[in-house]
């Protein structure tokens, strides 16, 4: 592809590879005259901006020149030292002159560029060459066999390589060797060449065509061989490029031949030495691999013959080709389109004419318009083989299940003619070991089912006390009695407060006992009191009658006694005597009244314990209610076994107390919820640490979603390492669920599912597949699950069972094949509920009358329609379910089944000539096939059940193949389809009414709100797209209704519903999204995936129309 254009009839050289930006000198030829027969000459250099789009090349320097030019060459020297910035141009003259040009004073515009000259040759300089290993080591060519060797740093005294070469010839080419610095070659229009050694100062072998035809008009050496070289033949009857291999000098090595006349130059690109270009005078530039002869790239050139051709050593997909037409164009090897040029010309045509006024209108001409027939855009193929520089020498890339694929090109000698094989290597690559070896522990113990000693030594290797805490709760759950064992991790060891009572109770009696000491000693005081003479003496002052002691003290001990044994029955109208009136009269409630009054509780409860359970309960509630103390509450939850009041309501600092509490007392059937509760309301405190205490909670609760959430706020999940941690404990309750419900599952929520995804995308990056296959979760068809599943499958060599690939799609298939793939030949269909299928494919209307029907324009739809099914009741096409996705998941395609053969007894459909009213058949008849459980849906209010009629429609009719044992059912065709050949006549059959229980009041605000949002989008929505979309979403809300009417959602989806539908009253629908956020990441996912994701969709539509 050409890139640019100079319209010059000039010798060409590239800047150096070490000049930025690229340059490209040109030099007036000699003996070459243009158009306008100029005499003057000029040295010019050119910038090359391949950013420019446009043929033309930027002039950056231009110097008035006495000569004329054989050869022009741009060497580096002095770049390094700043001395000559762009390197030297070194120039031959026609008159034997060679000169030394400075580029950078040249591109900078000064008149004094010339660094030296010397005329030493006696005729002009054809030939110039600058040494690739020493920059200031230059060779020329000339007349009479004078070749002469220049330091341009002593330019004035040139050496020669040895004695000239008999007979004396013209020079036409020189070259330094490109391995070895000492070794030139020279060669000559004789067809001789000449390799010369400076160390030894002479030539040291001469190579030439035995058929002396082989006139040499260019020479290269081989850039990595440093033994091979090329020679160039000018003669139209030897139009070839020969290879030499100097170990092998009696003759060529190879041949080139496809030039149909003389090739005049060639350059061999130092970037890749399998390329190789030459030029001749048929007109042709090929780009050949010299060590096979093939020929890789044909420039499209012009009709001129190119003289002078050679690679930019910056750029290798880069050269310039100079031509007799007065033209140097600058190509690229990689390919592309020649419209520019084309472009260029037309421009051209244009531009020469102007926008004059020529006929004196005061108006311009508008730009002038060729037509030009239609040229199909000309496209040149880049080489056939990619080029060295683009080449990777070396590959690696990762595979799925940890692969490294690598590969390495392997150097081939150029003399080697066999091939060589070329290897990939594929090895297994682990990057996490600690990772993998974690891993696989977890899975020894799953499969030996040592649950205890892998949670014991979890336990063990804990750094933190959180840690141990969560595997101690996990462990306990494989022993026995597993709730005490909890209260014993929570402190609350039975044996120990037993001996705390025991001594609590011991140094109580010591106190009492010293209390009935102090007692004894101070009556025996006062009785030594009493006998003494003072108080005999106030005795006998108050009593009047003095009796004697002994006798007085029998007297007190037989009054004493006859008050013990007399019962004395209190009626008076004190409290005593009402509640003695009460007990005498059964009335236990009024006693136990008087009782609670006079603040006489023990009395009270003693009473009402005679009184029944009843009275109890009652008198327990106001005792409760009267007495306040720092244990009333949890002795009252105690009593009245009300553990979910403590749970809500207990200062979250004793959450210990209050799961020992639970642990104690709760029945079986409320211990996980109180658990969960618990939990929640540590989870949602502001303090990090109640938030860590939170995952103990579900542990207990067994709720591994719950988990799974907590522990992921709680710690960084984005390691590997911290992912198998969180993996670990929700495996290890997984199994302790398992072995107390005694049921197995693989299901996952969400946000378990997404963390099992990653899990063994991690494990799969490791080679570890089948252990990742038994990570995914069974209960979701995502999509990238399916993907995933089905990945590991193949990479094991398997294919997964009853695999449909979500992402292939089937090809739609015209009339009555579309129906029949449905169901092979021999297979009958199962009923299928209609509510699935209405809630993801939409109902399709009935053609007009008139319209007959000769096959399902869309089969899907056709097959797949609620309302509209072909063929008898008991044979119906089943219908395709789509794949349940997650919540933001795309809808997945499902696969259908290949078209298969059709079986020789097939019988053709019967035409049928009355509507389908009625696709189910009879509701009766459907009914005593049905399973009990099946409840036909209920259409919501303006969709009746049954479709209008509309005569005179015919319909295909899809019959099944006939089976041995079909039953009667499946004999009968729906309402007014024919049976055999005999046309029935029409029958309307009224639909069934079906009624549902109505939506609890509490409830109803929900349908009202989420109706109403959905009737705003319809009005405000534009897009038929998007009214279909919440059309869909009105209908499949039902599935929301229905659980509503049943009341079979949890109170914690119940309660974020209602606070979506305040948020949605306040137009607020961003709040709304992140509360079903909430509610997702939360829940169940198979309790709520029927009616979130459409709510989502419903939510979304509201706050982009900004109703």
């Amino acid at each position: 592809m050409k890139l640019k254009e100079i319209d010059r009839t000039a010798m060409q050289a590239w800047s150096p590879a070490q000049q930025h930006p690229i340059y490209l000198a040109t030099g007036t030829s000699a003996q070459q005259l243009d158009a306008t027969f100029s005499t003057n000459a000029a040295l010019e250099i050119f910038e090359l901006d391949l950013t420019d789009t446009t043929l033309d090349m930027k002039s950056c320097g231009t110097f008035s020149s006495s000569h004329r030019y054989h050869k022009l060459v741009w060497g580096p020297h002095g770049m390094s030292s700043e001395e000559h910035p762009s390197g030297v141009l070194i120039a031959g003259g026609e008159n034997g002159n060679v000169i030394l040009y400075d580029a950078a004073k040249i591109i900078a515009g000064d008149s004094d560029v010339v660094i030296a000259q010397n005329d030493k040759h006696s005729g002009p300089v054809r030939a110039l060459d600058v040494n690739s290993f020493q920059a200031n080591l230059v060779v020329s060519g000339g007349n009479e066999s004078e070749i002469y060797i220049w330091d341009l740093n002593n330019f004035d005294s040139p050496m020669t390589p040895g004695p000239k070469s008999q007979p004396l010839e013209d020079i036409s080419c020189v070259a330094w060797n490109r391995q070895v610095q000492h070794i030139l070659a020279s060669a000559s229009p004789s067809g001789r060449a000449s390799v010369w050694d400076l160390r030894k100062n002479e030539p040291i072998i001469k190579v030439s065509d035995h058929s002396n035809r082989m006139h040499c008009s260019g020479l290269a050496w081989n850039p990595e061989v440093a033994t091979q070289l090329v020679l160039a033949s000018e003669d139209d009857r030897m139009p070839v490029i020969q290879m030499w291999d100097l170990r092998f000098a009696s003759s060529p090595l190879k041949v080139l031949e496809n030039h149909t006349r003389g090739v005049l130059a060639i350059a061999w690109s130092l970037a890749d030495p399998e390329l190789l270009l030459s030029c001749g005078k048929d007109n042709r530039i090929l780009c050949w691999n010299p060590n096979s002869g093939e020929v890789l790239y044909e420039l499209p050139t012009s009709t001129q013959w190119c003289f002078d051709i050679q690679w930019c050593p910056r750029n290798p997909a880069v050269l310039s080709a100079a031509a007799f037409d007065g033209h140097i164009s600058v190509y690229s090897i990689m390919g592309g389109s020649c419209d520019g040029q084309r472009q260029k010309q037309a421009d051209q045509l244009t531009s020469s004419f102007g926008n004059l006024d020529p006929f004196g209108t005061g108006q311009t001409l508008p730009p002038l318009q060729l037509r030009q027939p239609a040229v199909q855009q000309s496209t040149v193929m880049p080489l056939k083989k990619p080029p060295k520089w683009i080449r990777r020498p070396v590959g690696a890339s990762f595979a799925f299940g940890g692969k490294l694929v690598t590969f390495g090109n392997v150097t081939v000698q150029p003399q080697q003619q066999q091939l060589v094989p070329h290897h990939v290597y594929v090895s297994q690559v682990v990057t996490e070991t600690d990772f993998l070896e974690r891993s696989n522990q977890l899975q020894s113990a799953v499969q030996a089912g040592n649950f205890f000693n892998f949670c014991q030594s979890k336990v063990d290797a804990s750094q933190t006390e959180f840690e141990r805490n969560i595997w101690s709760f996990l462990k306990i759950n494989f022993e026995i009695d597993p709730r005490n064992k909890y209260l014993e991790l929570l402190g609350y060891k039975k044996e120990e407060l037993v001996k705390k009572i025991a001594a609590a109770l011991e140094k109580d009696a010591t106190v009492d006992g010293k209390a009935e000491e102090a007692v004894c000693e101070t009556e025996q005081a006062v009785e030594r009191v009493e006998g003494s003479p003072i108080a005999e003496e106030q005795t006998q002052g108050e009593t009047e009658h003095p009796v004697d002691e002994d006798g007085g003290d029998a007297d007190l001990k037989e009054q004493a006694s006859e008050v013990k044994e007399t019962l004395n029955i209190s009626i008076s109208g004190d409290v005593d005597g009402l509640i003695t009136q009460a007990l005498l009269t059964g009335d236990f409630e009024g006693a136990v009244d008087l009782c609670l009054h006079d603040n006489r509780m023990a009395d009270a409860i003693i009473l009402a314990i005679a009184g029944g359970q009843e009275l109890l309960t009652k008198t327990q509630e106001k005792y409760f209610a009267k007495t306040q103390s720092k244990i009333t509450r949890l002795i009252t939850a105690v009593v009245t076994k009300d553990w979910k009041e403590i749970v809500q309501s207990c200062d979250l600092q004793n959450w210990r107390e209050a799961l020992a509490a639970v642990l104690t007392y709760a029945r079986p059937d409320e211990f996980a919820a109180l658990c969960g509760d618990l939990g929640t309301r540590l989870e949602r405190d502001g303090d990090l640490n109640l938030q860590a205490q939170a995952c103990l909670c579900y542990i207990c609760a067994g709720d591994v979603e719950k988990l799974v959430a907590c522990w992921t706020k709680a710690q960084d999940g984005n390691s590997p390492l911290s992912l198998q941690d969180l993996v670990e404990k929700v495996v290890i309750l997984r199994k302790a669920v398992e072995m107390s419900q005694g049921v197995s599952s693989n299901a996952a929520g969400a946000l378990l599912a997404e963390k099992m995804i990653h899990y063994a995308s991690l494990l799969a990056a490791q080679g570890s597949l089948s252990t990742a296959m038994a990570y995914l979760p069974s209960n979701t068809d995502q999509t990238n699950i399916v993907h995933l599943r089905d990945r590991l499958y193949r990479a094991q060599g398997e294919q997964a069972p009853g695999a449909q690939v979500p992402y292939e799609r089937q090809q739609a298939t015209k009339g009555r094949a579309s129906a029949k793939q449905a169901h092979p030949a021999g297979q009958m269909p199962q009923h299928q509920p209609q509510a699935q299928t209405q809630q993801y494919y939409p109902q399709v209307e009935p053609p007009p009358p008139g319209f007959i029907m000769q096959g399902p324009a869309n089969p899907v739809a056709a097959s797949a329609a609620p309302g509209y099914m072909y063929g008898q009741p008991s044979a119906r096409q089943q219908y395709p379910q789509r794949p349940q996705n997650g919540w933001n998941d795309p809808p997945s395609l499902s696969r259908v089944p290949k078209k298969k053969k059709l079986p020789d007894h097939y019988a053709p459909p019967v035409p049928i000539t009355a509507p389908i009213m009625n696709p189910l058949g009879d509701p009766q008849a459907q009914q005593s096939s049905l399973p009990p459980t099946f409840q036909p849906q209920q259409h919501p209010a303006g969709q009746p059940g049954l479709q209008p009629s509309f005569p005179g429609i015919q319909q295909p009719l899809l019959q099944p193949a006939l089976q041995p044992s079909a039953p009667k059912l499946s004999a009968e065709g729906p309402p007014g389809a024919p049976i055999g050949d005999v046309i029935q006549p029409f029958q309307s059959i009224p639909a069934e009414k079906i009624t549902k229980k109505p939506i609890p009041d509490e409830h109803l605000v929900l349908k009202t709100t989420f109706e109403g949002l959905i009737q705003k989008c319809m009005n405000a929505a534009t897009d038929p797209q998007t009214r279909r979309k919440l059309d869909d979403a009105n209908k499949r809300l039902e599935f929301l209704y229905d659980k509503l009417r049943d009341q079979t959602l949890s109170p914690t989806i119940v309660n974020g519903l209602h606070n979506i539908a305040r948020s949605i009253e306040t137009r607020n629908y961003m709040e709304g999204l992140n509360m079903h956020t909430h509610i997702v990441g939360n829940s169940n996912f198979s309790e709520t995936s029927a009616f979130m994701p459409v709510l989502k969709v419903v939510l979304t539509q509201a706050n982009k129309l900004g109703v």
